[in-house]
């Protein structure tokens, strides 16, 4: 997932060049599955249905190296899952009005069945910055 939406983008490269506050995210990020890939100014169309909810990623995060992070530290899963396949990930803070800040397509799409579990496992999650 190298894909930041561009609201972040805006904001990354302004307080790095012209050394102006950097908001951070509100509260733990949050990973979303979504059916259809989002764009750099939309967001893709969330899963629904089921048990589905959106999961923290605190803790599962390692330490960023030449501009790259990823879960290292653990899997992140979403238990009983509705049916859909599912297309993209995306990356949210949990603000009152939660805020995109990443988004990517799966390698390959993923079709579940109702009562599935998806796990995305230790290190298979890669945001790069570069």
């Amino acid at each position: 997932m190298g894909n930041v939406v561009t609201v972040e983008a805006n904001k990354l490269v302004t307080s790095s060049v012209t050394g102006a506050s950097y908001t951070a995210a509100t509260g733990a990020i949050n990973l979303a599955l979504t059916t259809s890939v989002g764009t750099a100014t939309a967001a893709g169309t969330e899963v629904t249905g089921g048990s589905y909810a959106r999961q923290p990623t605190t803790g599962t995060w390692g330490t960023a190296a030449s501009g790259t992070i990823t879960n290292s530290v653990g899997a992140i899963s979403f238990t009983l899952m509705p049916a859909c396949t599912i297309a993209g990930i995306e990356l949210w803070d949990s603000a009152g009005s939660p805020v995109q800040r990443w988004f990517g397509a799966l390698t390959a799409s993923k079709t579940v069945n109702v009562g599935d579990t998806v796990t995305f496992a230790t290190s298979s999650i890669v945001i790069s910055l570069t």
